[in-house]
């Protein structure tokens, strides 16, 4: 909003508390015909497109990696390159949203996107990260990687929507290369030799296929084909215009990868100023001249070399992206003549590789073939490795506020079982084993400088610093005198009754937040553990498989997902489903460790709709359609029929009494669920939705009613709208269907730390937080958490209270004018 307009805005303000003041006519026009203000998108585009005319003029003189995402069982996979005139990223784990919010790490100078092997692992984060550089104003993404990434955004079409950004996939074919004025990027694409054979006899030596048919059973040389197809293709068949072909290979993941041999763009030697000096050159022109590479003349005939006056030129580090996913593209690998010509055989010293960064898995980067592989580079090569070996999970923000929960009450807000990131002072990783080549295990925030100059910083790695986190909440004014009343009433409660707490059902809150992740409330997901070896999962968003381990750490969330027989998914928007895939695969290595091969798949219960979307990933990216059995949510509907017998088996595994779903006012196949177990107990659960009747009727006696509560009271329009509930509605719902006890979540990510929300007196209604842990005896002690709750972030509060004031001013203001 320009300045005049908030100059005429604050002036009419007081105007209006003159009663005698009639308003001027000239500025009432002037208000009404003010021309709209024009999408903030469009806006963001025009500016970043003179900062990128503006950064091409020359070579970047600041250029490093940072890790993102670690790779550790339940971290993203992702490493970012930045300059300071553009961004990359390598690889895009589910989570990498959520990671780069937290750490800072903006996305707006974002264009290209490098992706080694298209599994979950390092595409998963990639529909996510689209939806926030769209909003930032990004107008155009390249995705780099085998033929058929980018088919995950034609999987994801339908709940992803991207109406200002264009995903372009570069053609990435064997001996060329993606150049800029930062780097040079050759691709390097390892193949199965033994498919590579059988399609060479099949077609005498030349590998052609159709683009359409090209499927896993069939053996071709894809990049030979694609190469021919590329060279037929009309200008108007680019893979990314609108009316070009799609490619669809449909080749399992593990026999597509990508390695990338990057160089940056020599850059010349800066100017000594103090050599300058010391030769008596003077200010003015020659400077630039001798900058310019020039040898100047000075007025006492003495010559001045520029190669005397300059620093030396820098030809460009190289570095190495690597990723062997399977012991079957060793051999392609080990005898790639691209990446051969980077180890220590190289024939100049520019062509060393200063840094080679491993996406490999464990068990292949163990491999004999592999090893060997690596210690022909140079001795002086580094070795950065970003795979599941590493146990950094990237996040400080969540053991921050838990540390401040945990005051309140241990056992709703214990603290994590994530042991990944130390305190303050210590080790923050421990040494590798030896090897013949040393490797550095990647953690968060650990960066690797190419340019000005060289070399490896961990320094701004993650630490924790608990004494400090409670330190602060103990020095917000008033706070320790509620702590101790809090503690009181607790201890009196305790007194009261002193029956043992039912040890099931628990509900483990592991995403409480709407739309997209913060670093605060992640989105929606629910573990309802319903007996010692029976869990649930409701909904799960983005990033569920990492608040799992988080929590439990990684042995222990193996066992809560061996346990888990039931994922509920409510409705097919992504920030309630998008995580299924990273949960699937996760319990399945959960399984495997355990030695059980045999477990019976998860009980999917969801629209029916899903299934477009998880087969066309199965096909096109990885198997995953023996890890579940689908119970369509309509099938569940009072009334409805159609998978009695299997309903039977999974009300028989999962110790259940009913399950039950009715459609709820949201969007199209939006349901509530009410699980009621044999035990007695019933827990209802909203899904995304407005205060809604056949909710209402869906849970009428329940012991816990979950509801989302999207929006404060005085955004009940915008609720509506969006089809979503405030919190008064929410609790009004609770209230009409009889429920002991509402539990809040779904907030929006304007309510990062708390809503603005006054329950009333003794009412039963509890806010859930994510990494909060409650059975049905813990819930009576909620509300006596909020008076401490608002005086621990008391910052927060005002903040929420300040932007309700100016609403009230524009809306008096509107409400004015049109009068």
């Amino acid at each position: 909003m320009h300045f005049l307009t908030i100059l005429i805005r604050r002036n009419f303000a007081v105007i209006l508390r003159r009663p005698n003041c009639l308003l001027n006519h000239n500025l009432h026009n002037l208000l009404v015909e003010m021309p709209k203000e024009k999408k903030h998108t469009q806006e963001l585009k025009k500016q970043r497109q003179k900062l990128k005319e503006k950064g091409q003029k020359y070579v970047p003189g600041t250029v490093c990696l940072q890790v993102l995402g670690s790779g550790a069982e339940g971290a993203p996979t992702s490493l970012y390159l930045f300059t300071d005139q553009s961004r990359y990223l390598f690889n895009v784990g589910e989570g990498t949203q959520r990671l780069a919010h937290e750490h800072k790490m903006k996305l707006s100078k974002l264009e290209h996107i490098f992706i080694t092997t298209p599994v979950w692992e390092n595409i998963g984060g990639l529909p996510g990260v689209a939806l926030t550089i769209q909003d930032v104003g990004v107008p155009q993404i390249t995705l780099h990687g085998p033929p058929g990434t980018n088919e995950i955004f034609s999987a994801t079409r339908r709940f992803v929507i991207l109406k200002d950004l264009s995903v372009r996939m570069a053609p990435c074919f064997e001996g060329e290369c993606f150049e800029d004025t930062v780097m040079t990027v050759r691709y390097v694409p390892l193949r199965d030799g033994g498919t590579e054979q059988a399609g060479t006899r099949a077609n005498g030596g030349q590998a052609e296929a159709s683009a359409t048919s090209c499927s896993s059973d069939d053996d071709v040389d894809y990049y030979a084909h694609e190469r021919k197809r590329k060279k037929r293709r009309s200008p108007k068949e680019g893979s990314d215009s609108p009316g070009g072909k799609r490619l669809r290979p449909e080749v399992p993941a593990g026999r597509r990868a990508m390695c990338y041999a990057c160089q940056l763009k020599p850059k010349p030697g800066a100017l000594c100023l103090e050599r300058c000096v010391e030769r008596g050159v003077p200010p003015g022109p020659l400077l630039g001249r001798l900058k310019a590479g020039e040898d100047v003349q000075l007025p006492d005939g003495s010559v001045v070399r520029s190669a005397d006056v300059c620093l030396p030129d820098d030809p460009g580090p190289v570095f190495l992206v690597v990723d062997c996913p399977g012991p079957e593209l060793l051999d392609s690998l080990v005898s790639s003549p691209a990446l051969a010509r980077h180890q220590a055989s190289a024939a100049r010293a520019e062509d060393f590789a200063y840094l080679v960064v491993h996406f490999t898995p464990p068990g292949v980067m163990g491999d004999r073939r592999y090893q060997e592989w690596m210690e022909r580079f140079s001795p002086s090569t580094r070795h950065l490795v970003l795979n599941a070996s590493n146990a950094c999970l990237g996040s400080a923000a969540v053991h921050r506020i838990q540390h401040k929960l945990h005051l309140l009450h241990p056992g709703v807000f214990p603290l994590l079982g994530d042991r990944s990131v130390p305190a303050a002072g210590q080790d923050p990783a421990s040494p590798p084993p030896p090897a013949a080549v040393p490797l550095v295990p990647a953690r968060t925030l650990c960066s690797v400088w190419l340019r000005p100059k060289r070399g490896t910083e961990r320094q701004a790695e993650l630490t924790l610093d608990p004494e400090g986190f409670v330190a602060e909440t103990l020095a917000v004014e008033g706070f320790p005198e509620e702590l101790a009343r809090l503690r009181e009433a607790l201890r009196a409660g305790r007194e009261r009754d002193p029956a043992p707490a039912r040890p099931f059902p628990r509900l483990l809150f592991l995403g409480t937040g709407s739309c997209i992740p913060n670093k605060t409330r992640n989105t929606s997901g629910i573990l309802l553990q319903a007996s010692e070896d029976c869990n649930v999962l409701v909904d799960c968003g983005e990033g569920t498989h990492g608040q799992l381990v988080r929590f439990y750490g990684p042995r222990r969330a193996d066992d809560a997902l061996r346990r888990t027989r039931a994922v509920f998914v409510s409705h097919l928007h992504a920030d309630h489903h998008i995580g299924l895939v990273g949960v699937l695969k996760g319990r399945r290595r959960a399984l495997a460790r355990a030695g059980d091969h045999q477990a019976r798949p998860v009980y999917l219960v969801a629209p029916r709709q899903i299934m477009s979307w998880l087969d066309f990933y199965h096909r096109h990216f990885e198997p995953v359609l023996d890890d579940f059995r689908l119970i369509p949510n309509g099938d569940l509907v009072e009334g409805a029929s159609g998978s009695e017998p299997v309903l039977a088996r999974a009300l028989e595994e999962l110790g259940m009494r009913a399950v039950a779903t009715a459609p709820v006012d949201h969007c199209p196949n939006a349901f509530g669920v009410a699980f009621t177990h044999r035990d007695g107990w019933k827990v209802t659960y909203s899904g995304d939705t407005r205060p809604c009747p056949t909710l209402e009727e869906l849970g009428r006696g329940s012991d816990l009613l979950v509801h989302e509560a999207t929006m404060e009271d005085e955004l009940a329009e915008e609720a509506r709208l969006k089809l979503h509930s405030t919190t008064s509605q929410a609790v009004g719902v609770g209230r009409r269907m009889g429920a002991c006890f509402t539990l809040l979540t779904h907030f929006s990510q304007r309510y990062a730390k708390l809503p603005r929300f006054e329950p009333g007196p003794a009412a039963a209604v509890g806010i859930a937080f994510d990494n909060m842990q409650v059975g049905l005896d813990d819930l009576s002690v909620l509300p006596l958490l909020l008076p401490a709750l608002k005086l621990m972030f008391a910052e927060h509060c005002e903040e929420l209270e300040q932007k309700a004031a100016r609403r009230v001013m524009r809306r008096e203001l509107e409400a004015a004018v049109k009068s």
